[in-house]
């Protein structure tokens, strides 16, 4: 379906009003969300679509008269004379601002207006915030790049941001750690970070893909999702499995990994105006290296010179899912000599990606139905590699880059040391560590992909991800090696490192994730 979509929802829609940040607007009641008319009607792009309409990240929440709301799966008819607040309209944001900036709460800012949101309204009905009921307030939430205990850590102390910190330095050490360019500031926590969606012209087509694969453009969001018949993700009850099996062998040691989902928050979007340059995907962060090789840009400017108008795309939750790449899956077996063999999904460069760490060990790659892969997500291959090296014979964890981190986990606590040259700022590096610390630990212990019998991915839906909320992550310890070298990525060794004292703790299962 390439046709421009232009039949309306109803023909004489009928309105309503609705008090948005202090100001009475009249609405026309199209059958739209409340997420859609605040960000696409009103431009009020604090309110972010992580999932819609999945209800499920906590990304698009706002206040109804004072209640921390899920704005994605509200319809914005039910608001009708109600009084709505997002973040461009909390009388103390610069307060939550300030201080998820200086815990380094915040990464790429996607999800922190959510969550302020979520504190904020915590905060007003039960005063001052302690760490447990923080926890709880974060269960509706999920952040995939902090690891949670910074978030937590601002919101029981609310420290002031350091007018004498240097946060030039601060996005030195975050574009290394995420791997593009990235910027620190308490404006990012309001979710100023210039992602690709928040910054398209008013007046843009909207494109979505529809269930033949083909691109539906319209004149607005809810047009667009209904012309493509949008059906909400679902989790399946199957279990899942690890799809590769251990190579034949006598091995002193197994592994075998599942299907995992990246799980970055901004889903792909991009915007083109005819015959210009497409707004990148990548935005304030780099999406674990999963948006490398994204088509979005590409199909916003094909889709903006076709109807010679600017035209956003926007991938749903699902879209993410089923054909955005995943880490590659692997089964091993290895010996204490360091001998072994590691079969894993065919990938071009996870073979040299792994012969970087492990040059002793042989790899087969195989092909397996399933959706795309790519060596380019946090550590693939590698960060396997040095894990079982470590398990069997306590090989140390020195990443491809140089870095090297070490870690313990005694059930309560995981402490990780890194060493990854000057840190630049030390509230970054802290923050990439303990997010690396904590992806290591969900990966480890919980996260999985239901895939069908063709290779078709199953687990649609955020919770079904699996991701280790922040009640059920144990407390990250994280120290540095005093170091005048040239700063590098630390982030990645410190994940390859906590996996491998996770596994260890849980008795090195031969199968991930553990529980």
């Amino acid at each position: 379906m390439s046709d421009l979509v232009s039949t309306p929802i109803s023909d004489e829609p009928s309105s309503f009003s609705v008090v948005v940040n202090g100001s009475t607007v009249e609405l026309p009641d199209e059958g739209a969300s409340l997420l859609d008319v605040l960000r696409n009607r009103l431009g009020l792009t604090s309110v972010k679509d992580g999932c819609s309409p999945q209800g499920q990240c906590g990304c698009c929440t706002v206040l109804v008269d004072g209640q921390a709301r899920v704005s994605c799966v509200t319809p914005a008819r039910r608001v009708k004379d109600r009084k709505v607040t997002t973040l461009e309209g909390l009388d103390d944001a610069h307060k939550w601002a300030d201080a998820l900036c200086a815990t380094g709460g915040s990464q790429c800012g996607f999800c922190t207006p959510g969550i302020v949101m979520r504190l904020a309204a915590t905060e007003a009905k039960h005063g001052p915030l302690d760490e447990d009921r923080t926890k709880d307030a974060l269960k509706a939430h999920l952040c995939r790049c902090t690891g949670w205990q910074t978030i937590v850590e601002a919101a029981v102390d609310l420290p002031k941001h350091d007018p004498g910190r240097d946060l030039d330095l601060a996005g030195q050490r975050a574009q290394l750690e995420g791997g593009t360019q990235q910027i620190v500031a308490p404006s990012v926590s309001m979710g100023n970070a210039g992602f690709a969606d928040d910054t398209a012209p008013a007046d843009a087509l909207i494109a979505v893909m529809g269930a033949d694969g083909e691109w539906v453009v319209a004149e607005t969001l809810t047009e667009a999702r209904a012309t493509a018949g949008k059906v909400q993700g679902r989790r399946t009850t199957a279990n899942a499995e690890p799809p590769i099996a251990v190579p034949d062998g006598d091995w002193d040691l197994t592994l075998s990994t599942s299907w995992v989902e990246p799980a970055y928050l901004e889903t792909d979007a991009s915007w083109c105006v005819p015959g210009g340059e497409p707004a990148t995907v990548l935005a304030n962060g780099g999406a674990f290296g999963a948006k490398l090789s994204s088509e979005i840009p590409q199909v916003a400017a094909r889709l903006a010179n076709k109807h010679g108008r600017a035209v956003r795309v926007l991938a749903s939750r699902e879209d993410s899912v089923r054909n955005g790449p995943k880490r590659p899956p692997l089964a091993a077996g290895i010996n204490a000599d360091g001998s072994g063999v590691i079969r894993v999904a065919q990938t071009p460069g996870i073979a040299e990606a792994i012969a970087q760490v492990a040059p002793n060990l042989d790899v087969e790659e195989v092909q397996i139905a399933g959706p795309p892969t790519s060596a380019a997500l946090r550590a693939a291959g590698w960060a396997e590699a040095l894990i079982l090296l470590h398990a069997a014979n306590a090989a140390p964890i020195v990443a491809p880059n140089g870095a090297t981190a070490s870690a313990t986990f005694d059930g309560d606590t995981i402490a990780v040391e890194v060493d990854c040259g000057t840190l630049l700022d030390h509230a970054v590096a802290r923050s990439y560590a303990i997010g690396a610390a904590h992806m290591a630990y969900s990966w480890v212990t919980a996260e999985s992909l239901t895939l069908n019998p063709d290779g078709h991915v199953e687990d649609l839906t955020v919770r079904s991800f699996n991701i280790v909320r922040a009640v059920d992550t144990p407390r990250i310890d994280v120290t540095f090696v005093a170091s005048q070298d040239q700063p590098i990525n630390g982030s990645d060794a410190a994940f390859a490192a906590v996996a491998a004292a996770v596994w260890q703790q849980r008795g090195l299962g031969a199968i991930w994730p553990t529980g």
